[in-house]
């Protein structure tokens, strides 16, 4: 049987109407397009698998509603993220989407877009002026304590954390809802950059591991996305060391493969490409509701994945193969 764990949330709705965000039908202000038919993405940086598969999801289904999709990767630059806002805006767009930056850092851009009537859509950014619709998957406490239950309640732990993504921000503040009632499991943590995630996940592992050598307890490594976990477990293999436990959260194809030869733990998967095309298509929602729109956090679900659970899950998910 599949230890198959399904992770759902409460919806919200946000009560800020989109008369009171200002946003209009698409394509109103005019610009290049003209059309109201150019969708934006504003990813925080491609090569992650999870960004990419968000993109991936919104565009198909865009293209196949007969828009034409433009991406930037603003490599986890909040500065870069407000530019390319506001040059879709220039251009005319019909619709923006922004991958995980907070709300909070995309002033200028939200309010060149918010000032064009242009809606924008969060993927896990959070809510703001001009944000239409945002998403919220849980995956932060469920990878907590599966992890906590696999350590056994005590041990230390070290985590791999970012600032700059509010989903980031929001699975540690998870973490540490969750360690709060295990006083005897210690934590390190240590902020990765984008780029550089997998290189310091690698370098912040290698420290800890020198100070937690085999033999010292029950030992674990998180990350608040795979990748920086994955980078941690090249210095666990260059090691040798086999004693410590290893969780990821998205579940990208690199990830689950590392499930399934042993050297990562668990992670919890989400499906990005359906969520991206539940964003567009909500996106599309919303421009037909016009000024009677009421902007939503979406719900996404999860699950979490361990070795037991490969099978299955390729089974459901063929694209994860090789």
């Amino acid at each position: 049987m599949r230890t198959k764990r399904a992770l759902t949330t409460v919806g919200i709705l946000v009560s800020i109407g989109l008369a009171a965000t200002g946003c209009s039908a698409p394509g109103s202000t005019g610009g290049s397009t003209g059309s109201g038919k150019l969708l934006g993405i504003v990813s925080i940086a491609s090569g992650i698998d999870m960004n990419d598969n968000a993109t991936k999801g919104a565009t198909d289904a865009a293209e196949a509603a007969g828009w034409k999709v433009e991406t930037v990767d603003a490599q986890g630059d909040a500065s870069k993220a407000n530019a390319a806002i506001t040059n879709f805006v220039n251009k005319g767009a019909g619709a923006i989407i922004t991958h995980v930056f907070p709300a909070t850092v995309l002033g200028s851009g939200l309010a060149a877009a918010n000032a064009a009537g242009i809606p924008v859509a969060s993927w896990g950014g959070g809510t703001g002026p001009g944000i239409v619709l945002d998403t919220v998957t849980p995956l932060g406490g469920p990878s907590a304590e599966t992890m906590v239950a696999d350590m056994g309640g005590k041990g230390s732990i070290l985590a791999l954390t970012y600032h700059g993504g509010q989903l980031c921000i929001d699975r540690e503040a998870a973490l540490d809802k969750v360690l709060a009632g295990y006083p005897s499991i210690t934590v390190t943590k240590e902020e990765v950059t984008i780029p550089g995630f997998l290189q310091d996940g690698a370098k912040y592992a290698n420290t800890w591991l020198s100070s937690h050598p085999a033999g010292s307890g029950s030992l674990a490594i998180w990350g608040c996305w795979d990748d920086p976990t994955l980078g941690a477990i090249s210095s666990l293999k260059q090691q040798k060391r086999t004693d410590v436990l290893t969780y990821g959260i998205q579940g990208s194809k690199t990830a689950i493969a590392a499930i399934s030869d042993g050297s990562l733990t668990a992670t919890a998967f989400e499906d990005g490409t359906a969520e991206g095309k539940v964003m567009f298509e909500t996106l599309l929602e919303a421009i037909k509701a016009g000024k009677s729109w009421k902007p939503k956090t979406l719900d996404m679900t999860g699950e979490i994945v361990k070795k037991a659970d490969v099978d299955s899950f390729l089974k459901a998910h063929p694209e994860f193969r090789g």
